[in-house]
């Protein structure tokens, strides 16, 4: 089981740079989730994994090997496009097998008729068969082998893909939004497929996303990118909790994070509407500060309560959760808070509230967007 390095990669198309400097190592046999908005560089970095493309910069190890100068077929990886990339005029079956039949046999072996007379072709041909059903039966298409991909449903399809990829036993997988052609239901479906695929080859992967639920539920680390750059690279869990920028924490997150302007006192502490939020601020007083906090570390309160005198403007009731929209007072900032049903019950549209939050749940970014540290002991905020 080999790690796969990409390391100082820089790449540019013409004068449009794509990738700045990028390092990320992948553990052996760890799942790796690339994130960023479209046109990030996170495909371009796949692509420089897959000998798709090379850098201008920056080098792509494979264990100990240096394959930055290699070509795909000598890299031992192998990818799912988006597309799924299928041959249309073969079976499921013959799909999967391309990969061991371009390995495994000659070119005079694979012609159609010249290669069944040619000696050690049948029992190679068998092999490949026999992988071909194995890899079907664990991927649980066994049933659709026969079939061609205009035959089978976008999901079907995405397995055979997978399966094409699977069957190789390859050093390590590359995956380029796999599931962005799917609906919503079967995409959560997959995602849990892919997962336990990945958990039972062991294989070292990337994963391309724009989906940051894809990101956090699939994988064991994230590398969050931003025009060419990697801003974090970390657990999913260090990811939403203790983002390392501003942009990674407003990427980050579904409601979006609140975010706040504010100064840093002489004290070193940050207050909005007269509250204390955040003290021990290492940052320059005077300088300004952007707030954020996650929508559920939001605490609604009648009004007269210690906080800040807010308004719910709307709400909106999603099941399982919540959206509680709200406005500080004197036309303030718009912010939203994630309850429970039942907690939402005692707010509607029109009322005046009071909201807060506890000061371990603030984070503070610089007017560079760097995560600023807090220096501890800090109180409740929203304390005056």
């Amino acid at each position: 089981m080999s790690g796969l390095a990409l390391r100082k990669v820089s790449k540019a198309f013409g004068d449009n740079p794509i990738l700045h400097d990028v390092t990320i190592e992948a553990d052996p046999g760890e799942f790796v989730a690339l994130v960023g908005p479209s046109g990030c560089g996170k495909t371009t970095l796949l692509r420089i994994a897959a000998a798709l493309d090379y850098p201008d910069y920056g080098s792509v190890w494979l264990g100990e090997r240096d394959m930055t100068a290699m070509r795909p077929s000598e890299r031992d990886i192998a990818m799912v496009f988006q597309s799924y990339a299928l041959y249309p005029h073969l079976t499921a079956g013959q799909n999967i097998a391309v990969p061991l039949a371009m390995r495994n046999l000659t070119a005079w072996q694979r012609l159609p008729w010249i290669g069944n007379l040619l000696p050690g072709q049948r029992a190679i041909r068998a092999d490949i068969q026999r992988r071909v059903i194995d890899t079907a039966r664990s991927l649980k298409i066994d049933h659709l082998v026969d079939r061609k991909p205009g035959q089978m449903s976008g999901g079907q399809r995405q397995r055979v893909a997978l399966g094409r990829a699977l069957v190789r036993s390859p050093a390590a997988f590359l995956m380029d939004e796999p599931l962005s052609n799917l609906d919503a239901n079967l995409r959560v479906h997959t995602r849990a497929e892919i997962v336990e695929l990945h958990r039972r080859a062991g294989v070292t992967t990337l994963y391309v996303t724009h989906d940051q639920a894809e990101a956090l539920s699939m994988a064991d680390r994230v590398a969050v990118m931003m025009a060419g750059r990697l801003l974090q690279f970390d657990t999913p869990e260090e990811i939403y909790r203790n983002p390392a920028h501003l942009e990674v924490a407003r990427f980050i997150g579904s409601p979006q994070i609140n975010l706040l302007t504010g100064e840093v006192d002489a004290a070193h502490g940050v207050r909005i509407g007269g509250r204390l939020f955040a003290e021990g601020v290492k940052a320059t007083p005077g300088s300004s500060v952007t707030i954020g906090i996650r929508p559920e570390a939001l605490k609604l309160s009648g009004a007269g309560q210690a906080g800040l005198g807010s308004s719910v403007r709307r709400i909106e009731f999603l099941g399982s959760e919540t959206l509680v929209f709200v406005e500080l007072a004197g036309g303030g900032a718009s912010l939203v808070a994630k309850l429970t049903p039942t907690e939402a019950l005692a707010f509607g549209p029109g009322q005046p509230i009071t909201i807060s939050v506890a000061s371990e749940n603030v984070l503070v970014f610089g007017a560079d967007g760097a995560r600023l540290s807090v220096a501890p002991p800090i109180r409740m905020a929203a304390n005056g």
